[in-house]
């Protein structure tokens, strides 16, 4: 059955003659999909269509199941490549909107990591008082639901899910269709290694090489940039990304590793000038989870331990925001971290933060809503220009975690290690031939491993010396535009790159002997702008267009006629390798809505106007015709 909330949303949001028109039935699997050209019904969601996408939105649900099995999918767009790739979110109050930011800031972060993935993210609609048997029944029937997309989305672990439910998505759908799989599936366990807080890390060290260019801006002119053994640093959210980012750094050096002065909680701040004691904070975590005021509590109320006498401990989680050091990171699940306008709930507002040189954010933090966008500009034009703080915009920097899963599909799965489609979605069968393939796996996560490791050090580091040029090279941008640029050029430059091959579609053709009623009817059954006309050695000749059909009416031409008394023999046309800008500009300077592409006098598929809108970053490539 559908989720009442995930019900009363639709039905608030959609007209009932859209239900009619757009649900699609499969076995007891319910549909409502919406591409780029349904502007309006997007709109009633709170998805704007732009530039970027999406691409596909889709709500959906298992009618039949005996628990509550409801979700929404985004593919918001495929121009880095197809699968797109992000995770399954399962909260109670999911909406298309929440998934539509996520997936945008895939689209970003998967392209500022130079990943060939497209954007996408999945949310299941939690029902309430949810047990352990139920919930598994939810992970599975979501995947179910899942397979149909496979081919343009693969999820991973997100909020409310891990990498135990991206096992049982992989038992539904196979070990390609899901990434962050446990290692005895090859997986590369980005909860366990930390992949987020590596991609943090190495930014965070590369921006120390780079930030000496800064001093040619006036707020930075009087910066003194630390060592990184004398950086000191506040974490925000001593999570799965923040305890990460405090380990790594440890390990890195444990001699000589940054000051970690402050971190927090749920339960408040911990706060010591000399430094915290990491190795054991990050052992307490995955233990027990919170970790602030039950360190103070044990260690320091009872006991007496003298190097941590000027520790600070208080319950006020944001105020740790207050606290100076040289780098703050935010890797707390708070969208709004810092702000201007206490009107927004900010975790502080900008006139009592600390005082910093470096924001590097662990946490998630952009949305392409333009309330949100605005709101952002105002608080960097603030801390940016005014304090002179750098922000290393979330995108950049927190795709450890995406580059780490991603390589569990550009280093392919051999296939004596593909699960046996006749034991796909049995869970016990493929137990068993996991343990006989024990080994293997293990041997394969490693290989993803490394390749990972060595990506996130490359691309990370680029972008950390883009930032700090674009930023130098105008002096009037903002952090986060830079960001976007960086990130929009990558997917620009890719989508420049495809060819007519990679979007067209079939081109129904009509034999020259045929007459006008034929090529109507091809048009209608066919749902086309044009047919193409062809010759008996199947050579096009000419189209026949719905306009053409139109005219011949018009003029009250009998409906037998042969097609050469309406076609257009002076064709048109593109080969399979145009680019797409030369296929829009050709469109767009004969003003004609579609095109045969044609190899060796062959029809071989067709681009039109519609095409494009929906396969194509259609406004995006406009600006560059």
């Amino acid at each position: 059955m559908i989720p009442p909330r995930m019900h009363q949303f639709l039905h608030e949001k959609l007209p009932e003659s859209v239900w009619k028109n757009r649900l699609i039935k499969d076995g007891p699997f319910r549909f409502l999909e919406f591409g780029p050209l349904d502007v309006d019904r997007l709109q009633r969601l709170g998805i704007k269509v732009d530039r970027l996408g999406p691409r596909l939105v889709s709500c959906m649900w298992n009618e039949e199941s005996s628990v509550q099995i409801g979700g929404f999918l985004v593919v918001d767009n495929l121009a880095m490549g197809q699968p797109s790739m992000g995770g399954t979110r399962m909260l109670p109050d999911i909406t298309p909107d929440i998934i539509h930011n996520l997936a945008r800031g895939m689209t970003l972060k998967n392209a500022a990591a130079d990943l060939p993935f497209g954007g996408g993210k999945s949310g299941i609609v939690k029902p309430d008082n949810l047990n352990e048997e139920d919930r598994y029944k939810v992970i599975k029937g979501f995947g179910q639901l899942l397979k149909r997309y496979k081919q343009i989305y693969i999820p991973g672990p997100d909020v409310g899910t891990n990498d135990a439910d991206m096992k049982v998505f992989a038992i539904e759908n196979g070990l390609n269709n899901v990434v962050s799989k446990p290692a005895d599936m090859g997986g590369n366990r980005i909860d366990e290694l930390g992949g987020a807080a590596n991609g943090i890390v190495v930014a965070t060290k590369a921006l120390l090489e780079h930030l000496p260019k800064l001093k040619q801006l006036p707020q930075f002119k009087n910066m003194v940039i630390p060592k990184s053994s004398q950086m000191d640093l506040l974490i925000q959210g001593f999570g799965a990304v923040g305890a990460h980012v405090a380990r790594i750094f440890h390990d890195y050096d444990p001699d000589n590793f940054p000051i970690i002065k402050g971190i927090s909680d749920e339960n408040g701040y911990l706060l010591s000038s000399d430094g915290l004691p990491v190795k054991e904070l990050f052992d307490m975590w995955r233990e027990f989870g919170a970790v602030t005021q039950k360190y103070f509590h044990d260690q320091i109320m009872h006991k007496d331990h003298p190097d941590l006498k000027q520790m600070v401990f208080s319950n006020s989680s944001n105020n740790l925001l207050t606290e100076s050091a040289f780098c703050l990171v935010p890797a707390s699940p708070v969208f709004n971290y810092l702000d201007v306008d206490p009107g927004t709930n900010p975790s502080m507002t900008t006139d009592r933060m600390g005082t910093w040189r470096i924001i590097v954010e662990g946490a998630n933090t952009y949305s392409p809503n333009p309330s949100k966008k605005a709101a952002r500009r105002r608080m960097e034009r603030h801390v940016y220009r005014d304090k002179g703080v750098l922000i290393a915009t979330d995108y950049l920097v927190n795709s450890g975690g995406v580059i780490y899963a991603a390589h569990e599909r550009i280093v392919p799965t051999p296939d004596h290690l593909l699960i046996p489609k006749d034991i796909l979605g049995k869970p016990d069968a493929i137990e068993n031939w996991l343990k006989k393939n024990r080994d293997d796996f293990v041997n394969l996560a490693e290989i993803r491993r490394k390749a990972a490791v060595e990506k996130l050090e490359t691309v990370i580091r680029r972008n950390m010396e883009e930032l700090v040029d674009g930023l130098c090279k105008d002096a009037d941008s903002l952090p986060c535009e830079i960001a976007e640029q960086i990130s929009v050029q990558r997917i620009a430059s890719k989508e420049k790159s495809r060819t007519a091959k990679d979007i067209m579609e079939k081109a129904p053709t009509i034999g020259v002997d045929k007459g006008v009623t034929d090529a109507a009817q091809l048009i209608v059954d066919a749902h086309v702008p044009i047919v193409n006309v062809v010759s008996e050695k199947g050579k096009l000749i000419g189209i026949v267009t719905s306009w053409d059909i139109t005219r011949a009416m018009a003029s009250k031409l009998p409906m037998d006629s042969p097609l050469t008394k309406i076609m257009t023999a002076d064709v048109i046309t593109s080969r399979p390798d145009a680019t797409i800008i030369d296929c829009i500009r050709k469109l767009e300077n004969h003003e004609i809505s579609a095109m045969p592409i044609v190899e060796e006098d062959k029809v071989v598929g067709i681009i039109s106007g519609d095409i494009l809108a929906r396969r194509t970053l259609f406004r995006l490539l406009q600006t560059m015709t």
